[in-house]
């Protein structure tokens, strides 16, 4: 792709995203809650109800690199862990990813996420091609926008709208015209492209597309019933943890 939003930058050649950010609420047990109520009422931190927080967060993300580059990546390798929310209401999940997806042709995409308090926070992406570069977040008359620099510069001028609000009005307008938006191979792809950096950082393994794909792992809990005995998975360790 070599358009984004009306401004030419060539070839796209590298990108990055992020979405770090401070610590999150966490629910202690509580008497007479079951193993199974507690994680659901704390259900961040449990990969069978959140997938962590690369796949329940930054995966809005990681769409984004995908609708700009088109497809989605073929190979990811990546660090993270557990380094600040180690109590025991924080599950097992990790609170900081960093992965290096290689997507067709070459082009690598820098991922980052984190859930730690009093670091820096950005949640942003950028794309660079041989001819300029695509930024989202932007800081002009008060509020982010995305602006092209290069040789054809562009910003987006329009009007600021809640992008939750946005997403409703063009499925509403899209039922009323008949014309129903499909976008489960989308969501699906985008899905998966953080599961494989989730696989990547907690084996500490390369991870391709096609394992990702064809993996047999199963997060969800078996035979689940509220009163079952539910204990929390160990963290996984990169090198230790082995991919399934």
């Amino acid at each position: 792709m070599k358009r984004l939003h009306g401004g030419d930058i060539g070839d796209l050649v590298a990108a990055r995203c992020y979405w770090n950010q401070g610590g999150l609420w966490s629910r202690k047990k509580a008497p007479g809650w079951t193993d199974v109520e507690w994680q659901i009422r704390n259900w961040l931190y449990f990969v069978w109800l959140s997938g962590d927080h690369i796949v329940e967060q930054h995966v809005h993300n990681l769409d984004v690199m995908n609708w700009a580059l088109q497809g989605h990546p073929v190979r990811a390798v990546g660090m993270g862990g557990r380094q600040v929310r180690v109590a025991e209401e924080f599950g097992h999940i990790f609170d900081h990813h960093c992965i290096d997806f290689e997507y067709p042709n070459g082009v690598h995409v820098m991922s980052m996420c984190r859930q730690i308090d009093g670091c820096e926070a950005n949640v942003s992406e950028a794309v660079v091609g041989t001819k300029g570069s695509w930024q989202s977040d932007v800081r002009r008359g008060g509020h982010t926008v995305p602006v092209i620099t290069g040789e054809k510069p562009w910003a987006f001028e329009g009007g600021e709208r809640n992008p939750y609000e946005q997403e409703h009005i063009d499925l509403v307008e899209s039922i009323r015209a008949g014309k129903p938006l499909n976008e489960l191979r989308t969501v699906a792809e985008s899905t998966l492209v953080a599961i494989m950096g989730r696989m990547a950082t907690y084996t500490g393994r390369a991870i391709t597309w096609e394992m990702a794909l064809g993996s047999k792992q199963e997060t969800f809990p078996d035979k689940l019933t509220l009163d079952m005995s539910l204990p929390v998975p160990a963290v996984a360790l990169p090198g230790k943890t082995k991919f399934v």
